[in-house]
């Protein structure tokens, strides 16, 4: 019987003895950008009073690295295919960890919302790059299926970490410490991964197109702010004039990419159904588990009246359940199939979510714990498969852009998600009704209505604190319940779509003569 670790047949570059800790260098990078991700939600009601941000500030400083980070990921992808995917990631850690320092002193929700898009900048050159390392490294495709689910763990693991981690600086220090527990990882992130990282690049790679470049970043952004606006405002003649934009810069990007030699990103890879199937479902898998990931730590904070470090604590059976369901998805799929693997995680997820239902503001932990866990094990089953899916679905040499491809559906489904369903959250909250003399800034946010409730007498701001509670667990509950849906009915579109893919068992060379199998399966 082979072995998971020493399958029967490996090339020169699988006997290379230091492959596993150059992954563990890229879990590193993994981890930087989780934690930075799950501190910032912990970090939002303490941002929320010392920087008084409005509600729709608010969610700008949640989601405009999402934003940013979308538009950038295709063009950073291919960049590393060009220049050196192991160059693009040390310098993209050394400028995440300096930007992480603006984070922590920024001054005003201005300067916040600044800040985060700068670091999306840094952050686009690190998943791509650590995913197209991990295609180029590992030729095995049972070893690279779990290095993926290693990957996916870390990412887990981070988001674990970071609320504990987080939830004790909060405790003792100021909001921007969160964002400076970046700089030791990103030391020895560069440090080590000089020594330790093999570079690797596209060989024949073409020109990187600017044109390409500003089309997509354009198209993405723009598109992306439309729908954010519209949810938030109502459908508008600028929202509605921004979205046709983007539309139209995307469908340049798609018309250019089709007829340049090398173009940015090969528009090919999509007509392969599992790539197609894959990408499309960790988007909207991402997109329905939002609004529950952005709000949980203010519902824990702000609702429960947890302090920091119980509420990070409180987040940990998700992670826990995600790291565990990725070092075993790949035997999973390998097992049974890719579609019963990920339509199978993603219906988990939709039933835990649609538990949500009877959230109340004194829901206890047990439930809201169980469901975290089932969130947990689904969405680490299915992302881990689906990271598998794209990866083997291309040549070596693309891997920087279909990496990119699949960071940049995670964070579009995470940005349309936090405008989607945040939205929902935060016009369900505004419709609170509070005591006469309510201030104005207290409709904002959950954050701005505890701190309005500090100036009032006991009597009126306990009122106002039940008043602001039962309205953001309502938005909550109806943020969860369209999750819900979205999650069931991506699980039902990836049983079908992934019809017949199936994750490669032989080695790299044979695999590689085999890939038309699996493109007409």
């Amino acid at each position: 019987m082979t072995s998971t670790l020493r399958p029967a047949h490996t090339t020169g570059a699988e006997s290379r003895p230091g492959r596993w800790l150059a992954l563990a260098v890229l879990v590193l990078a993994v981890l930087l950008v989780a934690v930075d991700a799950t501190v910032l939600g912990l970090a939002t009601p303490y941002i929320s009073e010392d920087l008084a941000p409005s509600g729709t500030q608010l969610l700008w400083i949640g989601d405009v690295y999402s934003f940013v980070i979308a538009g950038l990921l295709v063009s950073m992808g291919s960049l590393g295919d060009r220049i050196g995917r192991k160059r693009i990631l040390l310098g993209g850690a050394t400028l995440f960890g300096a930007l992480s320092v603006f984070n922590a002193y920024a001054w005003s929700p201005e300067s916040m919302i600044l800040a985060r898009a700068l670091l999306g900048v840094a952050g686009a050159t690190l998943m791509p790059a650590t995913l197209a390392l991990i295609r180029n490294i590992f030729h095995d495709p049972r070893e690279r299926s779990l290095a993926v689910g290693i990957w996916g763990a870390a990412a887990s693991a981070g988001a674990a970490v970071g609320p504990v981690v987080g939830g004790l600086l909060l405790e003792h220090f100021w909001w921007g410490s969160v964002f400076l527990i970046n700089l030791p990882v990103m030391a020895v992130l560069v440090l080590v991964g000089i020594k330790l990282l093999p570079e690797s690049r596209n060989p024949d790679p073409g020109p990187w197109d600017l044109p390409s470049v500003l089309l997509s970043l354009v198209g993405l952004i723009a598109v992306v702010y439309a729908v954010k606006d519209a949810a938030a405002h109502g459908a508008s003649w600028p929202a509605l004039v921004t979205g046709l934009l983007g539309a139209a810069a995307l469908y340049g990007f798609v018309r250019r990419q089709l007829a340049l030699p090398k173009p940015l990103l090969d528009m090919r890879l999509f007509s392969h159904r599992g790539f197609s199937g894959a990408v499309l479902a960790d988007l909207l898998t991402v997109l329905g588990l939002s609004g529950l990931v952005f709000f949980l730590s203010q519902y824990l904070q702000l609702v429960q009246d947890r302090p920091p470090f119980q509420a990070g604590l409180a987040e940990l059976p998700a992670a826990v359940g995600a790291v565990a369901a990725g070092l075993v998805a790949g035997r999973v799929a390998r097992r049974f199939s890719v579609r019963a693997a990920v339509a199978g995680g993603l219906a988990a997820v939709g039933l835990a979510l649609a538990a949500l239902a009877v959230l109340t503001p004194h829901t206890g932990y047990p439930l809201l714990g169980a469901v975290l866990l089932v969130v947990g094990v689904g969405a680490g089953l299915s992302f881990t498969v689906t990271a598998d899916v794209i990866l083997s679905s291309v040549p070596k040499e693309q891997a920087g852009a279909a990496s990119a491809v699949s960071e940049t559906a995670y964070e579009l489904g995470a940005a349309l998600g936090i405008a989607l369903l945040g939205s929902v959250v935060t016009g369900v909250y505004r419709g609170f009704t509070g005591p006469s003399g309510t201030p104005a800034a207290a409709h904002e946010s959950l954050g701005g209505a505890v701190e309005a409730a500090a100036g009032l007498p006991s009597e009126q701001a306990a009122r106002l604190l039940d008043a602001a509670r039962a309205a953001f667990v309502d938005g909550l509950v109806l943020a969860s319940v369209a999750g819900s849906l979205v999650l069931l009915a991506t699980a039902v579109a990836a049983w079908f779509l992934l019809r017949g893919q199936r994750l490669s068992v032989l080695p790299e060379g044979d695999a590689e003569q085999d890939a038309d199998t699996g493109a007409r399966a």
